[in-house]
């Protein structure tokens, strides 16, 4: 076994130890943390649903109705009618043909990669989320990454392994928004390769459901590209939707197949019904409330802006990720804690999260958010000590 106390003792030498913080208020662009009241700008909760009244009123329906817990996984007694009725009307609003529930959008992915990839071959973007290189590592696939978004990189690596690959599963696995940068994956350009290269392609659309294409239909939407094999989407219910969970959409031949075959969906208690009837408030509200993206993008505008004026080495991204690079662990550390003694909260994105040399404030934004918001935090940002 390791020295655990050595270990803990060289992530604090490093700048790279990582404490909990304790909200005493629910999930809001204002928080309490012990005594500080501040402006959150970290949280995933896009469109400001996780503490929406009515998703909180139909928790407590579903609750009252189903209980607190599923009590069992899908397969033996914990698939109830709020699951049954979620996946239904997730797989109408991103138009596939069926959806299925997972409890998490890392065993989301866990399970769509081992299931699909098998002891084949995976390759996947460089700056993929930790859940997708995990799918491959677990399925004990010959992982294979390519340099970021950088589809040259990804044809070379299909065609070095066309020979040795003949009859295996392959798949492309990639972030549809990347978490840490908020670019976009090309998915036309994806498409046409995996079908060129007849591979399976695994789009991690958690951080574009809710947020791009019309009605927030996600990344496929945002790209007119229809949702169908060898495409499979991965979505998150617990960031722009505002509850908790992840789906998997597609055609009923791979969802009946995931249902069969994925570990993480066979071996674990099913979602709580409640959750699944609040998302569906939730997905619902996501749908007919475009005022809610309109606003997002013109609070991202507004920031990007004001931030161009006062020359912060923002990354290129229009999505509600909007990453501030600065260098080195420990600068961005004393940054985060600067902001949050200026009443801001967001904390510092160190490695191994991001590649080492590039720690930032992962600025993120809901249209919870005001203009006001916005503006005090690029006077805040102007003041930040170099």
């Amino acid at each position: 076994m390791k020295d655990l106390d050595a270990v803990l003792a060289e992530r604090r030498a490093q700048g790279l130890y990582r404490e909990r913080l304790v909200l005493d208020s629910p999930q809001s662009i204002e928080v309490r943390v012990g005594e500080e009241d501040l402006v959150s700008f970290c949280s995933n909760d896009y469109l400001g649903l996780a503490n929406h009244p009515d998703v909180i009123a139909a928790l407590q329906r579903g609750a009252a109705r189903y209980g607190v817990g599923a009590g069992a996984s899908h397969l033996i007694s914990g698939h109830g009618r709020a699951h049954e009725a979620l996946e239904e009307e997730l797989a109408d609003f991103v138009q596939c043909e069926r959806a299925v529930l997972f409890s998490t959008g890392y065993m989301a992915n866990l399970g769509v990669v081992t299931a699909l990839a098998g002891r084949g071959y995976v390759y996947e973007d460089h700056l993929n989320h930790a859940s997708l290189i995990d799918g491959a590592r677990m399925a004990r696939s010959n992982a294979r990454r390519y340099d970021h978004r950088n589809l040259a990189h990804l044809r070379q690596l299909l065609e070095e392994d066309a020979v040795a690959a003949a009859g295996a599963p392959r798949l492309i696995a990639t972030d549809a928004v990347f978490s840490m940068d908020g670019d976009l994956a090309p998915l036309p350009a994806l498409l046409h390769l995996a079908r060129e290269a007849g591979t399976a392609l695994v789009i991690d659309d958690a951080h574009g459901i809710g947020v791009l294409g019309p009605s927030g239909r996600g990344s496929f939407a945002h790209w007119t590209v229809e949702p169908r094999l060898p495409a499979v989407l991965v979505g998150t219910l617990g960031k722009a939707l505002g509850t908790f969970g992840a789906f998997v959409a597609g055609e009923a031949s791979l969802i009946e197949a995931l249902i069969q075959t994925a570990r993480t969906y066979i071996y674990t208690t099913a979602l709580p019904p409640a959750i699944a009837e609040a998302t569906r408030v939730s997905l619902r509200i996501a749908r007919e409330e475009q005022w809610r993206r309109e606003h997002l993008a013109k609070l991202i505008g507004r920031f990007r802006e004001g931030a161009a004026r006062l020359g912060l080495a923002l990354l290129p991204s229009d999505t509600p990720i909007q990453p501030l690079i600065l260098g080195s662990a420990d600068r961005a550390a004393a940054a985060a804690g600067w902001l949050r003694s200026a009443g801001f909260l967001i904390p510092a994105i160190r490695p191994p999260t991001v590649p080492a040399g590039s720690a930032r404030l992962r600025i993120t934004f809901s249209s919870a958010h005001e203009e006001r918001h916005v503006d005090r935090l690029l006077e805040a940002l102007a003041s930040l000590p170099p």
